[in-house]
């Protein structure tokens, strides 16, 4: 499948947007965009799939695009792929190597120009961890921005074994790995999780004890209050209410209404390395939606679908079939 450096071609077809809007109007299929090479703490990457979040959409947009890199812009943060190239500080791996990562260290902050929906895509080195065994291509690519997204927010509030933990947008990408290691990571007593009622099964084979379905409950309104409440949808005003005293609440979306807090990723190798025994036994699963795979010519169809807000888990584009 990869490439060896001696063999490298010059260019590359790549998803690009040269101005921002939605990506229906703003996105591209190049054919002849430069590889990049990468600098000396980089690997080079034939990208074999790539998982599509939220953001990628929110960034074309030019939500925010004050902290953005220069356009032309090719979307995508995670990664799966084989290193074909390494720079000369590069210690961890070699040529042959299969990988994958959420390859913007700082989800907002200079994201990089060249992401993931391309043939090849420059990485750094801390970002990338080795592929689990068990784990396609594709599996893989869906994990990095919601896994290190879930971890670092139960990180955040503190959470440990024997505590509680009540999950908003359960069936989502990010929601769906909150429950899987607040369960089988850190032992939780119990987990509640917010979803439409058709997922509700879906959480309780994640390790929900509580599925809400948030068509007909509010969970504010429950009796029982929560050690700590992880809001994956920017419910932060009624997430507060559904807290019990000192406990902790945590926002990745929308507006921050006091004692909760939020967090932007930071991206990190070393998660996905601290994480592997629990993707390799089987313990935390990749969470694909039924009709989320996409091939890479039709990176556009992939986008159209996340952008409707109902997906389950994560969609991904298949780049090598």
């Amino acid at each position: 499948m990869a490439s060896s450096a001696a063999t490298l071609p010059s260019k590359m077809k790549a998803w690009t947007y040269l101005e921002y809007g939605k990506s229906s109007d703003v996105l591209k299929l190049q054919f002849d965009v430069v590889v990049p090479q990468p600098r000396d703490d980089q690997v080079l990457l034939q990208v074999v799939a790539a998982g599509i979040n939220p953001i990628d959409f929110k960034r074309m947009l030019g939500m925010f695009k004050n902290t953005d890199s220069p356009l032309p812009i090719i979307p995508g943060y995670d990664v799966a792929g084989v290193v074909v190239k390494v720079g000369s500080q590069v210690k961890k791996f070699k040529e042959g190597d299969q990988v994958y990562g959420d390859i913007n260290e700082k989800a907002m902050d200079h994201p990089t120009q060249f992401g993931t929906i391309a043939q090849y895509t420059v990485v750094a080195e801390k970002l990338l961890a080795l592929k689990p065994k068990n784990l396609s291509f594709v599996e893989a690519a869906s994990l990095p921005l919601v896994i290190e997204t879930a971890y670092e927010g139960l990180e955040r509030c503190h959470f440990s074994a024997g505590k509680s933990i009540l999950v908003l947008g359960g069936a989502g990408g990010v929601g769906t790995m909150i429950i899987q290691l607040a369960k089988q990571v850190y032992g939780a007593s119990k987990i509640a999780a917010t979803a439409s009622t058709g997922k509700l099964d879906l959480l309780k084979s994640l390790g929900a004890d509580l599925p809400i379905d948030y068509t007909n409950q509010n969970f504010e309104d429950l009796p029982e209050k929560f050690d700590v409440v992880y809001d994956a949808v920017g419910q932060c005003e009624r997430a507060v209410k559904a807290v019990r005293e000192g406990g902790d609440v945590v926002t990745i979306f929308g507006a921050v209404v006091p004692p909760a807090t939020t967090f932007i990723l930071t991206s990190n190798g070393a998660i996905l390395e601290k994480l592997e025994p629990f993707l390799e036994s089987g313990k935390v699963k990749p969470m694909i939606d039924p009709n989320g795979i996409f091939p890479f010519s039709e990176t556009p169809q992939a986008f159209a679908y996340l952008e409707t807000g109902r997906v389950t888990g994560k969609v991904v584009i298949s780049i090598i079939p």
